[in-house]
């Protein structure tokens, strides 16, 4: 499995409601997204949030990655500050 995670800052409560709003209407991801899960984590004290999309192959990783990156500053959380795509190494529920 494969991660591709977005660190991203001058993020708002309003636009994550925004998009959680805008998600929650969605039947999933995005054209030419494959992936299998996403999590958005947000802290509102830093004004920072984290996507985290989920892959079966590093291949829909990437491909998804170019789809993801040139999407419209309306579609996501704040400007992007850093970008990671990697392979998920240890995965863990209680």
């Amino acid at each position: 499995m494969h991660a591709r995670a977005v660190r991203f800052t001058d993020v708002t409560p309003e636009r994550i409601a925004e998009i959680k709003e805008r998600i929650g209407s969605e039947d999933g991801p995005p054209p030419g997204v494959d992936s299998t899960a996403m999590k958005l984590l947000f802290d509102e004290s830093q004004s920072t949030a984290i996507f985290i999309g989920f892959f079966d192959s590093e291949d829909k990783m990437r491909a998804a990655g170019e789809v993801l990156a040139n999407m419209d500053a309306s579609e996501v959380p704040g400007s992007r500050a850093s970008v990671d795509e990697c392979e998920v190494v240890i995965e863990r529920e209680a």
